[in-house]
């Protein structure tokens, strides 16, 4: 029988979404979180609230981690409160984070020496499919652990690919982030241009996504935050800067000479000059010339 205990690190939109998805399929959540405003939401949820992550160790071996950086993980697992003095015997941690490749790596290692397995399992979905269970997880690690957390990533997800060794999971995630911040400046200039030559957006993107030009972005964000004027997709410019520059390390890594990539990740860092981090990203739009949605309805 499955393990039905299980603790979340972070409680924020994602990590409570995942609380959520996770109490509505018979588990037994513990959760720990710096904010009170944060624990008190997911406590309502059902969730057990615990006072610390040594704490939360004590509850179960199986923990989820849903933190804003790298810096945030690292603390967490190796700190002198954290996972790594605490935990129980062969603890299973899923990195759900957006984090570094690198970090995941030594992080695994580490883990993986004391007895535990650390897995890292970016997602995509946002808060939407966190509480619905549909989000998307990239998966890196042991391949060996994946039996143990098969039914954890079954529960939170629509789909989870396992990708290979540590960090490929979330460099993964960092190249599948880079495309999306392509292609909603890519499918913003395409509206614009079909906006001069007659086309409504709705119109247009109905063409593009019966055709090979679509994307996602074209048959999600468009459709559902763009086109309604809604912007609240519960993923902010910050949050995507934050990992257009981990991109950006990662292909600094490469040694490549990228120059699409390059031109993607400058218009995204020169949004910061119109656009708080705190708007929604799908805002990005708004930097390309012409582009002001336009619909047959309206």
């Amino acid at each position: 029988m499955a393990d039905k205990r299980i603790g979340i690190i972070g409680l924020g939109n994602m990590g409570r979404g995942m609380c959520e998805t996770l109490v509505r399929e018979g588990f037994n959540v513990f959760g720990v979180d710096v904010d009170n405003g944060q624990r008190q939401l997911a406590k309502a949820l059902g969730v057990t609230v615990c006072d610390s992550p040594r704490t939360l160790c004590s509850q179960t071996q199986q923990l989820i981690l849903s933190l804003p950086k790298a810096e945030h993980v690292e603390s967490v697992i190796l700190g002198a409160d954290g996972v790594l003095a605490h935990a129980q015997p062969n603890t299973l941690v899923l990195d759900t984070s957006t984090s570094k490749p690198e970090v995941s790596q030594q992080l695994a290692i580490t883990m993986q020496q004391s007895g535990h397995c650390f897995l890292d399992t970016p997602v995509s979905g946002g808060p939407s499919g966190a509480q619905a269970g549909t989000m998307v997880m990239l998966v890196g690690g042991d391949e060996g652990a994946l039996g143990r957390a098969k039914s954890i990533l079954t529960c939170l997800s629509s789909k989870w690919v396992y990708l290979g060794g540590s960090g490929c999971g979330h460099a993964a995630k960092l190249i599948n982030n880079l495309l999306c911040a392509a292609h909603l400046l890519t499918t913003a200039e395409a509206v614009a241009i079909g906006q001069q030559v007659g086309l409504s957006a709705d119109k247009l993107l109905a063409g593009v996504n019966a055709g090979s030009g679509r994307s996602g972005v074209s048959e999600v964000n468009f459709p559902k935050w763009v086109l309604g004027d809604d912007f609240d997709s519960g993923f902010s410019m910050g949050l995507m800067r934050k990992d257009l520059e981990l991109a950006r390390q990662l292909i600094a890594g490469t040694g490549l000479d990228l120059t699409l990539s390059e031109q993607v990740l400058g218009t995204w860092q020169a949004s910061n000059q119109i656009l708080a981090d705190n708007e929604d990203f799908n805002r990005v739009i708004e930097v390309v010339d012409g582009m002001q949605v336009t619909t047959e309805a309206g």
